[in-house]
């Protein structure tokens, strides 16, 4: 009997042990209030700073379950093919697409409180003017990371994009690998819009990109490119803006340059699928990220430039003090966004494939 005691005292003292520390997230009971305690978000690739992710889930006391993808057509293509998730991150010619093929949902903007973060400049984009659809994440521009010790800025002025083609820097080149942002040096490079539809300048582009793989011999990269250019492996290298603040904040004989033919300036948005089974808890992520600490340390921990005014303001006098990358160029009027044209995009596919298999 006293044995008995004993069991029976010992697993109640068990009970009450797991029970009071059970994850450590208190009380609240997000199936409440959010009617949901799972969340599936579907975000770029080195795309946030993990301990936030921990944050959200400790704070609502929720599981969240993080996925990430290369591309906004890979992102596409998973959307399409009917795998869920609660939150994705696409870029704005995709957000354009998405809104006019029902792929995303209405926000409730009520839950959102923290929508006056957001930076001047992407107040209103012409993809989503009322932010209906969409709650900005990330910005930057496409660029040329370069080493200065190899690479003169007055070089760079000189040739711009076509610098691309000089054969002394041949084998010592990365490109992007993905369609549009390797036709966008092509188009520039010979004057034209990055969202034109005459064949004529996109079969151009496409020789010079071709030209480009027989002369130069250039590693075609993702991410890639951060640790290749940090190791100074290479001497020029296109990039996103954030990637290349990353790289400059690694390795200081690293600089960034915007040519003066104009490049793609871009934003990367928060949005809710329209498939979402939770809808709620993607609200209250949306909200979260927008939270001034939080944006703040994804910025710092990916380099890229903060969606908010407040983060993007500070970062750049303290933590991306003199790196001009965190701020791209903003008025320029060779500058221009990607669109959303189907049949475009569809030949730019085709043809990069027979870049990268010529």
């Amino acid at each position: 009997m006293k044995k008995f005691l004993i069991s029976v005292l010992a697993l109640c003292l068990l009970v009450l042990t797991a029970g009071c520390s059970s994850g450590g997230k208190g009380d609240f009971d997000p199936i409440a209030e959010f009617g949901s305690d799972e969340l599936y978000v579907f975000n770029w690739g080195e795309y946030i700073d993990e301990e936030n992710i921990e944050t959200f889930e400790k704070r609502y006391n929720v599981t969240v379950y993080y996925k990430t993808f290369d591309s906004n057509e890979e992102m596409y293509t998973a959307i399409v093919g009917g795998d869920k998730y609660d939150i994705i991150v696409p870029s704005d010619y995709m957000v354009e697409r998405l809104i006019k093929e029902k792929l995303i949902q209405p926000l409730d903007l009520s839950l959102i409180t923290n929508i006056g973060a957001i930076a001047d400049g992407l107040k209103s984009p012409d993809y989503d003017p009322k932010h209906e659809y969409s709650i900005p994440y990330f910005q930057g521009s496409i660029g040329i990371v370069y080493d200065t010790t190899k690479v003169t800025l007055e070089e760079l002025d000189a040739k711009g994009w076509d610098i691309l083609l000089d054969t002394k820097y041949a084998g010592e080149i990365c490109m992007y690998n993905a369609d549009r942002d390797n036709f966008l040096p092509a188009l520039k490079a010979l004057g034209y819009s990055v969202n034109t539809t005459n064949d004529d300048e996109i079969q151009a582009a496409y020789q010079w990109l071709l030209t480009q793989k027989k002369t130069m011999s250039p590693a075609y990269v993702t991410d890639e490119v951060n640790d290749i250019m940090i190791q100074g492996e290479k001497t020029l290298a296109v990039a996103y803006s954030g990637a290349a603040a990353y790289i400059m904040s690694e390795n200081e004989d690293m600089g960034y340059y915007e040519p003066k033919q104009g490049t793609n300036i871009w934003s990367d948005a928060m949005c809710i699928p329209a498939t979402s089974n939770n809808v709620k808890l993607a609200h209250a992520w949306i909200n979260f990220c927008m939270e001034e600490e939080v944006a703040e340390k994804n910025s710092i921990a990916v380099g890229y430039t903060s969606g908010y005014q407040a983060v993007m303001e500070k970062l750049a006098e303290t933590e991306f003090e003199g790196i001009n990358a965190y701020l791209p160029r903003v008025g320029y009027d060779k500058d221009e966004e990607y669109h959303d044209d189907n049949v475009l995009k569809t030949k730019l596919a085709e043809l990069w494939n027979q870049v990268m298999f010529n």
